[in-house]
């Protein structure tokens, strides 16, 4: 791939995605999402990989869309068609087969904070900022924060970031819930490898059952969510992973899962 602003590597399995518009502080534009779109094409095309992590620089994970091109969108439909071209990306990376991991240091504001939103787990760095700014230019998130965010941390904290408009700690961002862990910047990425890697520890096709029915089933009423798992539950048990998991258990050893 030519990419102009990703940086995309893969060892041991595990894919990382860098952003990379540095002088723009990772601002999102839309060739950065049309390229983070190939990008995942290539990723989940490659059938060894069995993990995701998605970062930026020290000081910036992404500080929100460009405002370059939104200052472009001179009406209704211009910003129409910016929010679906975006929302298509992100959705799409919410629902990546692969476990996604966000790994996050400096500035994740507006659209940055929205494009973490949309991973499985998210590692902050120790001095990672977080917030959903927009309120403060006349506008609302438009790539998911008003929806992810109270999801992930409820209503009430969630208004309290979209109403103001200010920007919290990594601290506070992990006591509220929207970060699963804080550590220190010199290890964020270690770390966020560390997880990737025990995550290729556990059965693939049972980690992609658990995404679809949390991912899913939070967006429906309860009898539909359970008849849901439901579903997943049972597809397990056409796997060779789900046997060799009894197996090993009963044996008291290590499953050596395929994904199969």
């Amino acid at each position: 791939m030519d990419l102009k602003t990703l940086i995309v590597s893969i060892e041991d399995r595990v894919a990382i995605i860098t952003l990379n518009r540095p002088r723009h502080l990772n601002a999102l534009n839309l060739e950065l999402i049309e390229e983070l779109d190939q990008a995942l094409t290539a990723v989940e095309q490659d059938g060894q990989v069995g993990a995701l992590i998605i970062t930026g620089q020290e000081e910036f994970f992404a500080v929100g869309a460009d405002l370059k091109e939104v200052e472009q969108l001179h009406n209704p439909l211009a910003a129409h068609d910016f929010v679906t071209r975006v929302n298509r990306v992100f959705n799409r990376l919410e629902n990546f087969p692969r476990p996604v991991i966000a790994a996050i240091s400096g500035l994740a504001l507006g659209g940055g904070c929205e494009l973490a939103l949309c991973c499985d787990l998210r590692i902050a760095a120790e001095g990672a900022r977080f917030g959903q700014p927009e309120i403060k230019l006349g506008l609302i998130p438009g790539a998911g924060g008003t929806q992810r965010l109270p999801r992930l941390v409820g209503q009430g904290r969630a208004k309290e970031l979209l109403f103001f408009g200010n920007p919290i700690e990594a601290e506070e961002a992990l006591r509220i819930g929207l970060v699963n862990r804080v550590v220190p910047a010199e290890s964020l990425l270690a770390e966020a490898r560390k997880m990737a890697r025990q995550l290729l520890e556990r059965p693939p096709l049972a980690l992609r059952m658990t995404k679809l029915a949390v991912n899913q089933g939070g967006n429906t009423d309860l009898q539909t969510a359970l008849a849901l798992e439901a579903r997943c539950f049972e597809f397990l048990f056409s796997t060779e992973d789900q046997k060799e998991g009894l197996k090993a258990f009963r044996e008291k050893r290590t499953p050596a899962f395929k994904g199969r």
